[in-house]
């Protein structure tokens, strides 16, 4: 019995014993050996044979995976006495496992402190405004100056990033003006420069709008005029056309004069039209007319005993007398030519008897209707038979 208790004592001290030689290590890991109190060797991962009682792991292993550690924010002195607060992350890694145990004692303290000192000694050289824009430099400086000294602790630092940078509350209030007030001068010369390039546009579109007006106006001038000396070519064109057409039947018609005659003293009337005609003119060439028709009413008279029914006739309207003036007495006129009885006209389709008075020399009244302010009475100096009626006024021959 008691064998048998000793055997089993035996089987349980030697598995313990083969559980403490046999050690595994976890990938990215690392073991730290320690026999009779002293550094061993390493283990890294897989499987790994110690000697129980004799060597010791340390415990935690080692993790040799890169961290990353986040401080929090450390106070910085700036080169213009300006107290900024600093937060900064670390990316490191452990490259020596042995180092790292026994060079020193906490390295993530190590690491935290030298940080917060590296970071003061930069921040140191340098203003807030470049603080603010120079993280770069002030990443690489720190990552270069840790690196340096922590490489005899066993570990690489990776990165350093700054993670947020804390100026003093007045200061922060001045930027944030001074940021305003920058905003506030760059919208103004945008909205000015928005404004010029709108009048620019505006002027420009106006000016592009009046040279189409300008040059429509233009086009529409000259159409029109060629229009209009198109009309007028036309017009001038038609009345020729209509002067050809009366002068080649005139001619072919062959009046004489005493016809031609006649024919002037019908528009005399026309002429003597309108409520404000108070004085009007006589042609000289009246007194040849006068005498063709005093010709031509005499021999139709004795050609004709029987006098046909009356007709209305224009009369010709009194002319004013103007003031005698001495003159040269007339040389005498010569004996109107008169025609002999025949069959050259026929008898006019009315006839006057003041008219016919007045022409033959009788001297009668000849009223057709109201001249201006005067109507009626004899015409003047009417009594000289075979002369023209207007001989003795100066201001009609």
């Amino acid at each position: 019995m008691v064998g048998a208790i000793v055997a089993g004592v035996v089987v349980v001290f030697l598995v313990i014993m083969f559980a403490r030689t046999i050690r595994i290590v976890p990938q990215a890991r690392a073991g730290i050996v320690e026999r009779f109190g002293r550094y061993h060797r390493t283990l890294y991962p897989g499987l790994n044979m110690v000697t129980p009682i004799v060597d010791r792991v340390l415990q935690p292993l080692v993790d040799m995976r890169e961290r990353v550690v986040n401080f929090p924010p450390a106070p910085a002195i700036t080169r213009d006495n300006l107290v900024v607060h600093i937060d900064t992350v670390i990316y490191f890694q452990v490259t020596d496992p042995k180092a790292a145990t026994y060079e020193v004692a906490d390295y993530i303290k190590a690491v935290e402190q030298l940080t917060v000192t590296t970071l003061r000694n930069v921040v140191g050289g340098m203003d807030l405004e470049h603080v603010l824009t120079s993280r770069d430099q002030i990443n690489t400086e720190l990552r270069r100056e840790l690196d340096e000294a922590t490489g005899k602790w066993g570990i690489r630092v990776g990165r350093v990033e700054l993670k947020a940078i804390e100026p003093p509350a007045s200061i922060q209030d001045s930027m944030e003006k001074q940021m305003r007030a920058d905003r506030d001068k760059r919208a103004a010369i945008l909205s000015a420069e928005g404004n010029k390039q709108s009048a620019i546009l505006n002027a420009e579109g106006e000016r592009q709008a009046a040279v189409l007006k300008a040059r429509g106006e233009s086009e529409a001038a000259v159409l029109r005029a060629e229009a209009e000396a198109k009309a007028q070519a036309a017009r001038a064109r038609g009345q020729a056309e209509a002067i050809t057409t009366v002068f080649r039947a005139i001619h072919e018609g062959n009046p004489d004069q005493r016809l031609l005659a006649y024919q002037y003293m019908q528009m005399l009337p026309q002429i003597a039209q309108g409520d404000a005609n108070k004085v009007w003119i006589v042609p000289s060439e009246i007194g040849k007319a006068l005498e063709g028709i005093g010709g031509l009413v005499s021999s139709i008279g004795g050609q004709s005993a029987v006098t046909p029914p009356a007709a209305s006739v224009p009369s010709v309207p009194p002319v004013p007398r103007p003031a005698a003036v001495p003159r040269p007495a007339p040389e005498p006129a010569a004996p109107p030519a008169f025609s002999g009885a025949g069959p050259q006209f026929d008898p006019p389709v009315g006839r006057h008897a003041g008219l016919e008075g007045w022409l033959t020399g009788g001297g009668g009244p000849v009223d057709d209707g109201a001249v201006g302010d005067r109507e009626g009475g004899p015409v003047p100096r009417a009594g000289h038979a075979g002369t023209s009626p207007f001989d003795d006024d100066p201001s009609l021959v």
